[in-house]
């Protein structure tokens, strides 16, 4: 199948190079064309606009930063919607509130074309060997019609109702894992003092019953922040971290639910954003915490 991905972030590429593995045809869009290259190198073509990536692609997937670049990159003079759709398949990955998916929907079916929102679970090693998790939501034959894609980038999908209900399964999954590095840091605080070695002592806390499965792929990166050294792991930004929390908290008090871990977390999150910056990864955010100055 000729597919094409607006977005090619660090998801956005190791999604794309897993679809190309899998025997697809691929077609690009970035705004920063340079992002595009290893792609090109590999055999992707390169769109101009995304008007170009719409007419050249059988489905379209779109895996964007916010709700803004959404509506620009889907509605705006060259965007996906601005030329002839009908028939196409959008498949919208990013995370964003479900109203925006509800929206974008609306416009994408009144062009003529078919549209699933597709959220996932996972970051970029599980997108470059097709193991995420899926969290679909759209009308039943649309989910059929993306499912065999679908498929090509996840381990497992569920298809979670109508558009809208896979952004909030999005952040209902990501919610304990927020919590769960600020808690991290706040194990390891209390490890601190026995002068265990970071490493070794990430390893056996990944082995016990009150660790995230994703430790393993993040726990070279906290070890080398605990020893106070460059760390290379990069999979999803402090300031995604906390972007995601405010939408879960939004969430929560449109459906009149409480939510006091997530809202001291993002108070925690805030915190160490102001000494590491919002550009560093989010998992960090657990050595940030046994390092913290006092008072």
């Amino acid at each position: 199948m000729h597919i094409g991905i607006a977005g090619i972030g660090k998801m956005g590429s190791n999604i794309g190079a897993r679809l190309m593995e899998v025997g697809n045809k691929l077609t690009v869009w970035n705004r920063s064309a340079d992002k595009t290259k290893p792609l090109a190198a590999a055999g992707a073509s390169v769109a101009r606009t995304p008007a170009e990536l719409a007419g050249a692609a059988e489905a379209v997937i779109t895996i964007l930063t916010n709700s803004d670049a959404l509506d620009a990159v889907y509605l705006g003079p060259q965007g996906l919607l601005s030329g002839d759709v009908k028939g196409k398949l959008f498949i919208e990955m990013s995370t964003v509130p479900p109203e925006a998916q509800v929206a974008l929907a609306a416009k994408v079916r009144a062009a003529g074309a078919a549209y699933v929102e597709c959220p996932v679970g996972g970051s970029v090693v599980p997108a470059r060997a097709g193991k995420l998790l899926g969290l679909m939501g759209g009308e039943a034959a649309d989910v059929a019609r993306a499912k065999p894609i679908v498929d090509q980038m996840c381990r497992r999908a569920l298809h979670a109702g109508p558009v809208g209900n896979g952004s909030v399964l999005k952040l209902a999954v990501n919610l304990p894992l927020m919590i769960y590095w600020q808690a991290l840091g706040e194990q390891l605080a209390m490890c601190k003092p026995l002068g265990v070695d970071p490493t070794e002592l990430l390893d056996f806390l990944s082995e016990t019953s009150g660790a995230a499965t994703v430790l393993k792929q993040r726990m070279p990166g906290i070890a080398a922040r605990l020893k106070k050294e460059h760390s290379n792991i990069a999979t999803f930004t402090l300031d995604g971290g906390i972007k995601d929390v405010t939408a879960m908290l939004a969430e929560g008090q449109k459906r009149g639910l409480e939510f006091p871990l997530l809202r001291q977390t993002l108070a925690c999150y805030e915190e160490a954003k102001r000494t590491m910056g919002g550009n560093d990864e989010v998992s960090n955010v657990a050595a940030y915490w046994p390092n913290r100055a006092k008072g």
